[in-house]
């Protein structure tokens, strides 16, 4: 765990390294931290509209629009790093900017699940729909649990599939989908013998992994619990 939590520090680090002078751009034209996190949502809102654009006008076999939602999303996603940093290095940390970014980020997960869900659901990927639902539901507990520890006073921070990790996950997959339709058949399906259905078509590339976050989120959100229930245990018997 240590050991999870450190990787991930480091490359927090590096990732800062290379954005701080966008960020100091940002901080000298005036943004606020609040401004940077209400574009991002409004680019995730983006997200949710290329989905569903999809949904309609395209077809099954049209993925093109799964890999410019992907790259929306990655790109939204560099805004809930740099509200972060424009408050560190602008010094406009407030309580209420916490709260505002905390807010936004969640509203940003739930949008951007809803389009998924819809072009999905739309393109007769039913069983995917309702992984993708699942998934979202862990999104929410991951981040639950762990305001609602901190509430009664205990971390629960931690596990395999915070937001970061989340939205990098599904912006890559999603891009790696739509560049895969340009090379492969739209009505491409890889069957085994001797197995009645196809076991790989090329939308499973952006569904498998949602598939495992489905699974992941909810695992982050349970160890968070255990978590938190044995640091609540410690406080009562230190009290």
């Amino acid at each position: 765990m240590e050991s999870q939590t450190s990787v991930r520090t480091s490359l927090q680090l590096g990732i800062y390294k290379v954005i701080d002078p966008f960020v100091k751009l940002l901080i000298k034209i005036g943004l606020t931290p609040n401004a940077v996190t209400s574009i991002g949502f409004v680019l995730n809102v983006g997200v949710a509209a290329i989905f569903i654009i999809g949904a309609e006008d395209g077809n099954r076999g049209d993925l093109s629009y799964v890999g410019w939602a992907g790259g929306l999303i990655l790109f939204a996603g560099l805004f809930d790093m740099l509200d972060g940093q424009v408050a560190r290095l602008g010094n406009m940390k407030s309580v209420f900017g916490a709260l505002y970014d905390s807010v936004l980020d969640r509203y940003s997960e739930l949008i951007m699940f809803l389009g998924i869900c819809y072009y999905l659901v739309a393109h007769h990927y039913f069983l995917s729909s309702i992984f993708a639902f699942i998934a979202l539901i862990g999104s929410m507990m991951v981040s639950y649990v762990r305001a609602r520890a901190e509430g009664l006073g205990v971390d629960a921070k931690g596990g395999l599939m915070q937001r970061p990790e989340r939205v990098v996950t599904i912006g890559l997959f999603a891009i790696f989908c739509g560049i895969a339709s340009s090379y492969l058949p739209a009505d491409y399906k890889l069957y085994i013998p001797g197995i009645k259905w196809h076991v790989f078509e090329t939308m499973t590339i952006f569904t498998f992994p949602i598939t495992v976050l489905a699974v992941l989120t909810n695992l982050t959100a349970f160890k968070r619990l255990v978590n938190a229930k044995k640091a609540l245990d410690e406080k009562e018997e230190n009290a």
